[in-house]
């Protein structure tokens, strides 16, 4: 797989102040962040704290109505999910997302039109280019589900495996686009201790080759796979840092554990 080059510090995407209100309720207020080349930035925070709609607002599914985004430096005025790809950002959501019908070679294979150079005239009439396309989206694919450890199951539909694995398959078909930016929002829902934990190791291998934003609950999963995490409370960044600080901050043991004695513990 294509391994990324991360000559450049400049953050990849910026959150810049961003305020969401819907009707009388403030579910962002000012919030700002940066995910930077070759990193993993962790948002997490009790429930309600504004991570969904900090993850909505990133894929364009929610406006703010004060402050925007940045992607390498350009403002991003009117992106959309549908986009994303087209600039290089590649998500997966708290549902699989998986369609039944197909198998998990095909489903993977949804994720990755982003580099097909040929036009839907050429896929149509079967010509030359399009056809190269398809084999090297499909090599793309065979490798990144054995890259996941899930080769073996190319041919299933997913309803018939195990949900750590639709999992995965999910995870695959937003990697086989070869994102410079990985948007994961709950990674860790629905998965054992086990699974958590080795989850959070491939997050961390994901460096090599894509940024990763992760949107999650898990505290044991972010302190374990993130270089900087974000906390959010109310709509509000109350602390950032590295897992070491974050761990040891009592606001944020506070505010997301409950008391501060129990926050060394997480």
């Amino acid at each position: 797989m294509t391994i990324a080059c991360h000559a450049s510090r400049s953050p990849l995407l910026e959150v810049d102040q961003v305020t969401v209100r819907f009707g009388g309720l403030v579910a962002l207020r000012e919030v700002a962040l940066a995910v930077e080349p070759g990193t993993v930035l962790g948002v997490i925070g009790p429930n309600g704290a504004g991570k969904t709609t900090l993850f909505n607002v990133i894929c364009g599914f929610v406006r703010p109505q004060q402050g925007g985004l940045r992607w390498r430096g350009t403002e991003l005025t009117a992106h959309s999910p549908r986009k994303l790809a087209g600039l290089g950002i590649a998500r997966t959501l708290q549902g699989l997302g998986l369609f039944p019908g197909l198998t998990v070679l095909e489903n993977v294979l949804t994720g990755g039109h982003r580099h097909a150079r040929a036009g839907a005239l050429s896929t149509l009439l079967g010509l030359r280019a399009a056809a190269r396309d398809e084999a090297a989206l499909r090599q793309r694919a065979h490798a990144v589900l054995d890259d996941l450890g899930i080769a073996s199951t190319h041919a299933s539909l997913p309803g018939a495996l195990p949900y750590g694995v639709q999992k995965r398959v999910a995870l695959a078909r937003a990697l086989v686009a070869e994102p410079e930016l990985l948007l994961l929002d709950e990674p860790a829902s629905g998965l054992s201790a086990d699974e958590i934990d080795e989850l959070a190791d491939r997050i961390r291998g994901f460096t090599t080759r894509t940024s990763v934003l992760v949107v999650e609950h898990h505290m044991d999963l972010v302190m374990r796979a993130c270089d900087r995490i974000v906390v959010l409370n109310f709509g509000e960044v109350i602390a950032q840092g590295s897992p070491d600080r974050i761990r040891a901050d009592p606001v944020v043991a506070e505010a997301y554990l409950g008391t501060a004695g129990e926050a060394s513990h997480a």
